[in-house]
């Protein structure tokens, strides 16, 4: 257990972050699984961006790498281009 009043903060602050970053990235997940689902090119073209902000934002904030970000994004924009 901690014994400073810095190390309790932190780890009530560590446990705030780690939920928040675990919503976000599963809404992600369940946003690129969406897309990928989707069979009428307008309404993917229409949800494409959305999906590309939440990424960026999910690589911005470190909670996946820059490359997997930009993996992603590129598949994602494959995929719609190809419908």
């Amino acid at each position: 257990m901690a014994n400073h009043k810095s190390a309790l903060k932190r780890i009530r602050s560590n446990e705030k972050k780690r939920l928040t970053n675990r919503y976000q990235h599963k809404t992600t997940r369940n946003a690129i699984k969406k897309l990928r689902e989707m069979d009428k090119a307008k309404d993917a073209q229409a949800f494409l961006p959305s999906v590309i902000s939440m990424i960026d934002k999910l690589a911005k904030n470190n909670v996946i790498h820059n490359n997997k970000a930009a993996n992603l994004k590129s598949k994602l924009v494959k995929h719609v281009a190809a419908l």
